[in-house]
């Protein structure tokens, strides 16, 4: 079984995700973007350099929310490098910023 662990950022709005986003962790995944999603003002910080994987599913609730967002963008730090591809391919316009590994 994966384990998904999300805590908030210390020095700055958003979160920090270890583990793998996958169909078993992805009501946790989920959770926790709705949560930043109702603290987000201008830029909300997603810092993924500890995720190992994330499913398209879980592609799919980040892009989702992201959308949502009344205004501002996302920065996702350091996700897996599928990540951006998948992003980039279903949802070329979306207000997110990656920042590679």
């Amino acid at each position: 079984m994966t384990a998904l662990e999300v805590m908030p950022l210390p020095d700055r709005p958003g979160v920090r995700a270890s583990g793998e986003i996958t169909a078993v962790t992805r009501s946790s995944w989920e959770d926790a973007l709705a949560e930043l999603a109702e603290r987000h003002t201008d830029v909300s910080f997603i810092e993924l350099s500890d995720v190992a994987f994330i499913d398209v599913s879980g592609a799919t609730a980040l892009a989702v929310t992201v959308m949502d967002l009344p205004a501002g963008r996302v920065v996702v730090e350091r996700p897996p490098s599928h990540l951006p591809r998948v992003l980039e391919m279903f949802w070329p316009n979306l207000r997110i910023e990656v920042t590679p590994r």
